[in-house]
C-alpha cells in the first residue's frame, strides 16, 4: 500500500494525499469569515486538486471566495441540493451525492459519502442540504473526514480506516448541538479504530472581540483530545498538528 500524508491547514481545511491523489476538504482559506476572525496564518490555495470536498454549506465549511481561489476545472463533491449555491462559485464540475453514494474520480481515487449528525442550514432561510462525512479511498489507503458532527453509533459501521479526521470543538467558548467535544471525539475513536487520528475543527477561528480569556479555546482542544484519547483509544496514534504541518502515514 502507498504511504499517505494529511496536512492541517486550519478549522475543517485540510490536504488528504493517498494514492497519488490530492483532496482537500471543506476549503475555507481567507483571515475572516463573516464574524470569524482567524488565529492562524491563513494558507495559500493549494494547487494539482484531484478532488475538493464539502461537508455541508456552512460558511465555515464553504466558503464561496475560497472556493473561487482554487482551479475551477477541479471536480467539487457536494451534498445533494448543494449544487445551486456553488454556482456562484463558477465552478465547472460539481458532483452532488447521498449517503452511501461514491464518486469515481481519476484512476483509482473513489470518495464515498458518509452519515453526519449536524444541522445542515447555512441559514434559518436558505436552502437545506444534509450534512455528510466522506471516505477517501486511493492507494489502498482510507482517510475519513467527519465534516462536523456529533458523535453517533453508526461511526462503527465505518469500514477499517488508516486515518480519520475528527472535529473536536468549534470556533467559540461554547458549542451547540451537532458537535463534538474532546470527550466526545476520543470516545468516537472506540467506534472508529483508525490507525492514525488527527483533530480538526478547532485553534483557527474566533468571533471577532473575542480573545482575552477566551483565548484558552484556541490552544486546549487539541491537547485534551490526545490526552483522553490516550485513555480510551491508546491503540489510536493521535498527531495534534499545528496549522500547516504535514503528518505522514503508511
Amino acid at each position: 500500500m502507498a504511504p499517505g500524508a494529511l496536512t492541517w491547514l486550519g478549522h475543517a481545511t485540510t490536504l488528504v494525499e493517498v494514492g497519488g491523489a490530492r483532496v482537500l476538504t471543506d476549503p475555507v482559506l481567507r483571515g475572516r469569515i463573516a464574524h470569524l476572525r482567524r488565529h492562524a496564518p491563513a494558507p495559500a490555495a493549494p494547487r494539482a486538486l484531484d478532488a475538493i470536498l464539502v461537508s455541508h454549506l456552512h460558511r465555515d465549511h464553504l466558503d464561496l471566495p475560497s472556493l473561487r481561489a482554487l482551479d475551477p476545472a477541479v471536480p467539487v463533491i457536494v451534498p445533494r441540493g448543494a449544487a445551486p449555491v456553488l454556482r456562484r462559485a463558477r465552478r465547472r464540475d460539481v458532483r452532488e451525492v447521498d449517503v452511501g453514494d461514491a464518486v469515481e474520480i481519476g484512476d483509482g481515487l473513489r470518495v464515498l459519502a458518509v452519515d453526519a449528525d449536524h444541522d445542515p442550514r447555512r441559514s434559518p432561510f436558505e436552502r437545506r442540504a444534509r450534512a455528510l462525512g466522506y471516505i477517501v479511498e486511493a492507494g489502498g489507503r482510507r482517510v475519513y473526514f467527519a465534516g462536523d458532527t456529533a458523535l453517533f453509533a453508526g461511526m462503527a459501521d465505518l469500514p477499517a480506516l488508516d486515518a480519520a479526521l475528527l472535529p473536536v470543538w468549534g470556533y467559540g467558548p461554547t458549542m451547540g448541538p451537532g458537535h463534538m467535544d474532546p470527550e466526545q471525539a476520543a470516545e468516537a475513536l472506540t467506534l472508529l479504530r483508525p490507525r492514525l487520528a488527527v483533530p480538526i475543527h478547532w485553534g483557527t477561528f474566533l468571533p471577532l472581540g473575542l480573545r482575552g480569556r477566551h483565548g484558552h479555546v484556541l490552544q486546549t482542544p487539541g491537547p485534551s483530545f490526545a490526552a483522553r484519547a490516550a485513555e480510551l483509544a491508546p491503540e489510536v496514534r493521535v498527531v495534534v498538528a499545528a496549522p500547516g504541518e504535514r503528518v505522514d502515514f503508511d
